[in-house]
């Protein structure tokens, strides 16, 4: 049973990105897993398996530009489905 629906994944570009304080407001502001946060000040790459993934990309687009947007339903691809 896949407990968190949606693989959010995006890229985000900003100026003043920060690595760790992006993590750690994900984890604390967000329900989901297999958060991971990569990149420098200027662009970052996410990826987040939640149940809402809208809220994690209007969290983002407060921080900086949004692009390279993919949000897959894991559920559809476990029956072999398009996500």
């Amino acid at each position: 049973m896949i407990e968190f629906k949606y693989d959010v994944q995006l890229l985000l570009e900003g100026s003043t990105l920060d690595e760790d304080r992006l993590y750690d407001e994900i984890v604390r502001q967000f329900e989901g897993d297999s958060l991971m946060v990569a990149g420098d000040t200027d662009l970052m790459k996410l990826h987040f398996h939640t149940n809402y993934p809208w809220k994690i990309l209007e969290y983002c687009a407060s921080l900086g530009n949004i692009f390279d947007i993919v949000v897959e339903d894991m559920v559809r691809q476990a029956k072999g489905l398009k996500g």
